[in-house]
C-alpha cells in the first residue's frame, strides 16, 4: 500500500472546504475497520484513508502549513499505513467511566501483546506493538496501543480470498 505524501495532501484552505464530506466519507469507511473485541476492547485497522484523514485533521488543528510540520506528520502516521503483508491497527480499551478506566488500565497490563488474530486454517498471530514508544509503565497500561500483524505470503493470500477470520485477547 502507498505511502501519504505532500502530493497526497490538501491545503489546509482546501480540506476547509471539503472537510464534512472528507470526514462522512472516513467515518463510513472507518466503520468497516473496526472490530470489538469485547464490550472495552475495539481494534481500527487503519489504511491510507484513515491515515490522510488523521493527518489532514492534524494539520488542521494544528494550523500546520510548512514543510517541516508536514513533514514531521507524514513521519508520524506513515507508519500506520500497512504495507501489503500486515495489518495494522489501533487498538483502544475503552471505558467511559474515569475511575472504572483507572482501576481496568491498572489490571490490563500487557493486553496488547495478548491480542491475536487467526485465520481458518493457520497459527494465531499476535502483534508487533507499540513501535513509536512505550505506552505502559509498572502500575498500568495505555487505553491507546498501535499493533503490527504480520502475515506470512500464505496469510497474505487467504485473506484476499476471503477465509475466514477471528480475533481474540488471551488476558
Amino acid at each position: 500500500m502507498k505511502k501519504l505524501d505532500r502530493a497526497g495532501l490538501m491545503s489546509l484552505e482546501k480540506y476547509s472546504e471539503v472537510r464534512n464530506d472528507f470526514r462522512a466519507k472516513t467515518i463510513a469507511h472507518k466503520l468497516n475497520r473496526k472490530i470489538h473485541i469485547g464490550p472495552n476492547a475495539t481494534l481500527y485497522f487503519e489504511d491510507y484513508l484513515t491515515m490522510q484523514y488523521q493527518v489532514q485533521e492534524m494539520l488542521r488543528i494544528e494550523k500546520i502549513f510548512e514543510a517541516d510540520g508536514i513533514a514531521e506528520e507524514l513521519e508520524t502516521y506513515n507508519p500506520l499505513i500497512p504495507d501489503g503483508s500486515n495489518w495494522k491497527a489501533t487498538f483502544m480499551i475503552e471505558y467511559p467511566n474515569e475511575t472504572e478506566r483507572k482501576e481496568w488500565l491498572a489490571k490490563l497490563i500487557g493486553i496488547e501483546k495478548k491480542t491475536w488474530v487467526q485465520l481458518a486454517g493457520f497459527e494465531k498471530v499476535y502483534p508487533i506493538t507499540n513501535e513509536d514508544l512505550e505506552r505502559e509503565t509498572e502500575d498500568k497500561t495505555s487505553s491507546v496501543h498501535f499493533m503490527r500483524f504480520e502475515l506470512t505470503p500464505d496469510m497474505v493470500v487467504a485473506a484476499r480470498d476471503g477465509t475466514a477470520l477471528t480475533m481474540g485477547i488471551e488476558h
